[in-house]
Order: C-alpha cells, then sequence, then structure tokens
C-alpha cells in the first residue's frame, strides 16, 4: 500500500466483506465509491423517494470529504446512476443544491439495477484536494 494512502470509512456495513473504502486520498487526489442512499441503521433511507435518496448520498459523500481533509469545493466531478432516467430532475434538484456554485463535471446515467432493489441512486465522485 502506498504510504501516503489513507482510507476513508463510513461505517457502511458492505465497505469489510465487499472489500472496498468510502474514499481513498493518495496525495492531493480524493475518489469517493459509489455511494448509495443507506440510512444510519443500514436500511435504505427514504424508499422511494428520489430526491431524498440522492441528497443522502450526497451528505455520506460530503461527510467523506471532510473526513479525508477536503471541502466540497473540492469536488471536480460526480457520476449520478439512476435506475430510472425519467427521475433524472428529481435527482439534479439534489444535486444543484450542493453543487450550483461548484459545478463539477457531472454524468447522470441510467443503470439496469443497483445491489439493493429499493436504491433509485447511486454516486461516486473526485476531489483534488489542498
Amino acid at each position: 500500500m502506498t504510504s501516503n494512502r489513507k482510507n476513508i470509512s463510513s461505517g457502511s456495513p458492505f465497505e469489510k466483506p465487499i472489500g472496498f473504502s468510502r474514499a481513498v486520498r493518495i496525495g492531493n487526489l480524493l475518489a469517493i465509491s459509489g455511494t448509495a442512499p443507506i440510512a444510519p441503521d443500514g436500511s435504505t433511507a427514504h424508499p422511494g423517494n428520489l430526491y431524498e435518496q440522492t441528497r443522502t448520498c450526497l451528505t455520506i459523500i460530503r461527510n467523506a470529504i471532510e473526513n479525508a481533509g477536503g471541502r466540497l469545493e473540492n469536488v471536480i466531478r460526480t457520476r449520478v446512476m439512476l435506475t430510472d432516467i425519467s427521475r433524472w430532475k428529481e435527482a439534479a434538484r439534489a444535486h444543484g443544491e450542493f453543487f450550483s456554485e461548484i459545478r463539477p463535471a457531472s454524468t447522470f446515467i441510467e443503470v439496469k439495477n443497483l445491489i439493493d432493489p429499493e436504491w433509485l441512486v447511486e454516486i461516486e465522485a473526485d476531489c483534488v484536494v489542498d
């Protein structure tokens, strides 16, 4: 493992068995894993509500960035994966609440399924941290 590598955990029950970190920082680069709308108790947050699920994902991402020593303003790219692209405006509204002034490069794509059928969205982010 690289000596300046820092793995950041969110406490997700999926991290250890799958073998991933919520985020990994090496030097000034920070990559945030696909982040699902998981509530603190491990259940799906806000079943059926894409807007609130997107806000949950982005809050988890913001916390991971801050735990790695960064700020939301450091985000340079987001990838928003939706199970129903026709609902993209709901996710976009939440994304805009976090990023309307930051304006990272962003992609919204439709995927066939996510790990849990209740998840309507999963989000990745990349940062360059000071």
